[in-house]
């Protein structure tokens, strides 16, 4: 039977004096938390087989506790990667406690690792492990003219890392493009400018590199207007998570089409202490990439697919090969 409109009056006020003393939820709380709860569902499913090809492990940057969230979640793989020493031996010794959870090694070309170093690429071939910890050498990331003699202090005689000299790779640079090749190792932008990435990656096709990838393609001194030929030369563009929602980002994922890129660095919280992969901060971002046009497909292909093919892992998810 229907209630009176007396009882009705009774029960819509004591449900407001619930409320009132936090006993009852109002229907924005409820539907705030179902909200909040399908987006880390969504973060938990996006992180599950996540493969993140630039774990920084500079001073600063991750902890130890960090890669236990990261196995936490599923995370499938990380890359560690320190602009100022070569990581494999850190990754072997990391390895036997994390289980389950895949380490890679990379080399920077940076001052502190002896710049455009043949011999330490060669020392990273030759770290046996199970697999090989050795995937990625990126050209200088912070050791660049650009970065060294550029910024808020210029300092026109800052010692740097050259790659290139009136508009020729350097034959050491040629020398390591033979080695990555050799090896089967992922050649990546760094820091260089994009006349000095698209350089590289037009010899280390030439040299037989196979894998290449446009580092933080829309940040730091190498931010690439020339992304679609970048992609032409079958280079991975990679974007980072923390800032992939500022500026036109998305718009730039969308022109060149996100079947070649990915994203990286899952930092979902950046103040201390900070968190990785984060269910909910995944889920948020994903909600709002989808609002932005992105398929749960495409963003499954950027955190997982995309990456584990930028350094010749197979893809534990279908899609369509590029």
């Amino acid at each position: 039977m229907y209630l009176t409109w007396n009882r009705r009056t009774f029960l819509m006020l004591f449900a407001a004096a619930l409320v009132g003393v936090g006993l009852l939820a109002t229907p924005f709380r409820i539907a705030a938390t179902t909200q909040s709860s399908q987006e880390a569902a969504v973060g938990a499913r996006l992180m599950r087989g996540a493969v993140d090809l630039h774990y920084h492990v500079d001073p600063g940057y991750g902890r130890y506790e960090n890669l236990a969230q990261a196995k936490a979640a599923g995370v499938r793989a990380l890359l560690l990667k320190n602009h100022y020493e070569p990581t494999a031996a850190l990754v072997m010794l990391l390895r036997p406690q994390f289980p389950g959870l895949e380490l890679y090694a990379g080399f920077v070309f940076n001052r502190s690792n002896g710049g455009v170093n043949v011999p330490g690429v060669e020392y990273m071939a030759s770290i046996r492990g199970e697999p090989k910890p050795g995937k990625i050498v990126w050209l200088p990331a912070g050791d660049t003219e650009k970065e060294a003699r550029g910024g808020r202090n210029p300092d026109p005689n800052a010692p740097f890392v050259a790659v290139s000299r009136n508009g020729q790779l350097l034959p050491e640079v040629k020398r390591a493009l033979a080695v990555i090749a050799r090896n089967n190792f992922t050649l990546a932008s760094g820091h260089v400018v994009p006349e000095d990435a698209l350089l590289a990656f037009r010899e280390a096709k030439a040299a037989g590199v196979q894998r290449l990838i446009a580092t933080h393609a829309a940040d730091l001194t190498g931010k690439m207007t020339q992304m679609k030929e970048a992609a032409k030369f079958g280079a991975w563009i990679e974007f980072d998570y923390r800032n992939t929602l500022e500026e036109n980002r998305t718009d730039l994922i969308r022109g060149v089409g996100p079947e070649h890129c990915f994203l990286s660095e899952f930092w979902t919280k950046n103040q201390q202490p900070k968190e990785y992969a984060g269910a909910a901060g995944v889920g948020a971002f994903a909600a709002e990439m989808k609002k932005r046009g992105f398929t749960e497909r495409e963003l499954e292909m950027m955190f997982k697919d995309n990456p584990a093919k930028a350094i010749g892992l197979p893809v534990a998810t279908p899609s369509a090969e590029r």
